[in-house]
């Protein structure tokens, strides 16, 4: 089987900082990946390069079998991208912005604007899908880029803390999404910060530390069958056992003195 991404010995360096350190890993089609690690551990520099966006240092780069050439936009119909934070043309309606992408990506506007709508009905964005989305909510823009990455039937996707600003139902929702997605062959590079739906969803972690690969593979195997979660793990791999001292010599700060004062 071909696989969907492969990077082999990727470094990146910004003037003398070295940010992503032979970084390697092929993902096979109908894979979700959990891409964490620290604030500065090289996630989105990683991402930015397999998207074409940055180009690294040293190394290369492969998505579904041929390698990635940036000044080839072709590739870029097979992507879905979902970054943390994102500029949307705020002047428009979400009908209007969703019909636009879907026609960037060689939809018709017909076919873009009727697609955007049934996905904006299911999760619950169709009374406002004509209200321009600079009234929107945080939850509300999130989800029009989540359908945004969708609306060409991308075979890989890069979501990027995904579940931002979205209420518990609908973190549901876009959950079981990913899941059938995945099912349908889709691979999934995501990445974020909530540890326990990380775990919950993903068939593979790669834990990047300090521009360097930490860990890699199923949870179970990962963690070795100890009795512990992603966090612990997250923590222990990363070397922060100090959440609790730090969280102490905070609140003596705010409060002037310690519990018993």
């Amino acid at each position: 089987m071909t696989a969907a991404i492969t990077l082999s010995h990727i470094s990146k360096t910004f003037g003398t900082k070295t940010v992503l350190k032979d970084v390697t890993f092929s993902i096979e089609p109908g894979t979700i990946v959990g891409y964490i690690g620290p604030n500065g551990a090289g996630k989105s520099t990683t991402v930015k390069i397999i998207l074409g966006l940055l180009p690294q240092s040293a190394g290369t780069i492969e998505l579904l079998g041929q390698p990635l050439r940036p000044e080839d936009s072709a590739y870029k119909r097979h992507i879905g991208y979902v970054p943390e934070s994102a500029d949307v043309f705020d002047a428009l309606t979400a009908r209007e912005y969703l019909t636009l992408i879907g026609q960037l990506y060689g939809l018709s506007e017909q076919d873009a604007g009727q697609k955007a709508a049934a996905l904006a009905e299911i999760v619950g964005l169709a009374p406002a899908f004509d209200r321009r989305i600079t009234a929107y909510s945080k939850g509300m823009r999130q989800l029009v880029l989540i359908i945004a990455s969708l609306l060409h039937d991308p075979d890989i996707l890069f979501w990027d803390e995904p579940l931002n600003g979205l209420d518990a139902n609908t973190v549901l929702v876009i959950e079981e999404i990913l899941v059938e997605l995945r099912n349908r062959g889709k691979t999934i590079f995501y990445s974020s910060h909530i540890m326990d739906v990380v775990q919950k969803l993903s068939d593979r972690i790669i834990l990047l530390n300090d521009g360097t690969v930490a860990a890699d593979g199923p949870f179970n195997t990962i963690t070795q069958g100890a009795d512990t979660n992603l966090q612990e793990l997250f923590n222990e791999l990363t070397g922060f056992a100090e959440h609790g001292e730090k969280a102490r010599a905070f609140v003596d700060i705010v409060t002037g003195g310690g519990a018993d004062a």
